[in-house]
């Protein structure tokens, strides 16, 4: 009987030992799991990612053409002061007086102004 007994109690703690091992080696395999996914999550193409962020924006503007010879003669001097080798190829006009100068210089760089009636440069 005493026999008996010995061999339940061993043959229980070995069953706990395995249980033990099976829900050590159920876990680990989760957490290889996990580490697996996480990184092939991370491992997309960063130009995709790019592409996807470009938005392009409009502005939206009450500017009109005016002709170049309209131009108030303070802008046409602030003109001809701060770039001597630019031309002034479009004009526009806003509501508040605002000038959106399209200049060229001689080397045919093109750029955008903007000016107010007096001829003081702003920044729209």
């Amino acid at each position: 009987m005493e026999r008996n007994f010995i061999y339940g109690i061993i043959f229980s703690i070995e069953i706990t030992s395995l249980t033990i091992k099976m829900k050590i080696m159920k876990k680990l395999f989760f957490v290889a799991v996990l580490s697996l996914g996480s990184l092939t999550a991370f491992a997309q193409d960063g130009a995709e990612v790019a592409a996807e962020a470009n938005q392009i924006a409009v502005a939206q503007d009450d500017f009109s053409e005016i002709e170049t010879t309209n131009l108030p003669e303070a802008i046409a001097t602030a003109v001809s002061t701060e770039y001597p080798s630019g031309t002034i190829s479009k004009a526009y006009v806003n509501k508040q007086e605002q000038y959106k100068l399209e200049v060229t210089l001689e080397d045919g760089t093109t750029g955008t102004l903007y000016a107010d009636k007096d001829g003081n440069w702003i920044e729209l």
